[in-house]
């Protein structure tokens, strides 16, 4: 008698082999460096949580928040996000001390959002050689758009030196025969802003001039006397490049010393903790560039995106007042961060790290004035191109009706 064929088992056996095959397939497409597994995915900032920029240690307790928030929630793709916010003091040693611990010792996927000109620097060459992404920096300075030479670091905010052509051809427009006088950070911040500013007005025929100028370290502690020089020096714009406690002490002296110059001031310095620190009173008539939303301002009290932050903000950061626009940053920030990694899918290598980040071009973060979105390129790191100017009215920044591109 012939025997038939297993027509029962043969089926089986073929599905078996499709779906062995289908689960192998889905395994190939997970791919991890260190920093990322099935269940989790390891990120590191380093930022001063004390010492003289101890005011932005709420960059990372916001960042805590936020992820907290994320995995309450499920996570990015499934798994928890496990964040490190290492105080650096807003020092390079440290920052080095700190970033090497994060990517030797704790193995993070990458690194964002960590602070400071200065200690960034000190770890640029180490985390692009180790080719771990260095994203989203609390810094503009223009070294970091450098696609070439360190395709692993991106500044998160505006480029120090586009903001300050802004701001200089601003003053060309007002006071077309400015005297100004310049106070800034003795590093490559203050640098980065001095340069560009001085070079549209020499290119505009030199009729606006620098007739005083002052710089500061951050371990200072005032900066009184370069203050009551430059008010001496005659000058009728005062181009204020400062961070932190030094901008809150500057503004206020400004009317102490009953000088009443045209101000301009560095947008890192533009929050209302800082404003509040100097006397908002005192701030009347500051202008500055604009790219955020003035959290404390009423008239986003309803915006859905302040609403969000206010709602992490009430459950996650008691603490953390409700006007606190480093705070608020430090969420925007967060949730960047996030939508790179949530674009990674599966592949949670830090080679898709950075190609994602240097394709987030269009991406609007939640504290960006409408028309406002980053402009990153693979081959152009410029963070965001386009600014508006504003103005405070000591209770307010009234921002201009149109922004301004580069």
């Amino acid at each position: 008698m012939k025997r038939r064929p297993n027509s029962v088992f043969a089926p089986a056996a073929a599905l078996a082999a499709v779906m062995l095959a289908a689960t192998s397939a889905a395994a190939a497409e997970k791919k991890y460096d260190p920093g990322a597994s099935d269940t989790e995915i390891k990120i590191g900032q380093t930022v001063p949580h004390s010492g003289p920029g101890s005011l932005y240690g709420v960059l990372g307790r916001v960042g805590e928040a936020y992820f907290q928030m994320l995995n309450d929630k499920g996570g990015i793709n499934g798994r928890k996000v496990k964040f490190l916010t290492l105080d650096d003091s807003y020092s390079a040693p440290k920052a080095v001390e700190a970033t090497r611990r994060l990517v030797e010792q704790e193995e993070v996927l990458a690194l964002y959002g960590s602070l400071g000109t200065a200690p960034q620097t000190a770890v640029h060459k180490y985390l692009n050689n180790k080719k771990v992404p260095q994203l989203l920096l609390n810094t503009g300075a223009s070294k970091w758009n450098n696609p070439k030479e360190f395709k692993y670091t991106m500044a998160g905010l505006p480029l120090y030196p586009t903001e300050a052509r802004i701001l200089a051809k601003y003053v060309l427009s007002v006071k077309p025969e400015a005297k100004i006088a310049i106070l800034y950070q003795n590093d490559d911040f203050g640098r980065d802003f001095l340069g560009p500013f001085k070079k549209v007005l020499e290119d505009a025929g030199g009729k606006a001039k620098v007739i005083a100028e002052a710089s500061y370290d951050l371990t200072e502690p005032t900066i009184d006397s370069q203050m009551i020089n430059l008010s001496k020096s005659g000058a009728d714009v005062f181009y204020n490049i400062t961070t932190g406690k030094a901008s809150s002490q500057s503004i206020r002296k400004v009317v102490e010393l009953g000088w009443k110059p045209l101000q301009l001031l560095s947008a890192g310095s533009t929050g209302r903790s800082i404003l509040e620190a100097a006397g908002l009173e005192n701030a009347k008539g500051i202008v500055a560039i604009a790219y955020t939303k003035d959290i404390g301002s009423p008239k986003y009290a309803s915006d859905p995106d302040v609403m969000a932050f206010e709602e992490l903000r009430k459950k996650y950061l008691p603490n953390v007042t409700p006007d606190n626009s480093i705070a608020f940053s430090g969420y925007a920030q967060a949730a960047a961060m996030a939508e790179i990694l949530r674009r990674c899918g599966d592949e949670l290598t830090r080679e898709n790290v950075i190609k994602q980040a240097s394709m987030l071009g269009g991406f609007r973060a939640p504290h960006m004035l409408p028309g406002v979105s980053y402009s990153y390129k693979p081959d152009d790191y410029t963070s965001i191109k386009t600014l508006y100017t504003m103005e405070f009215s000591g209770k307010d920044w009234i921002v201009s009706d149109k922004p301004v591109a580069e």
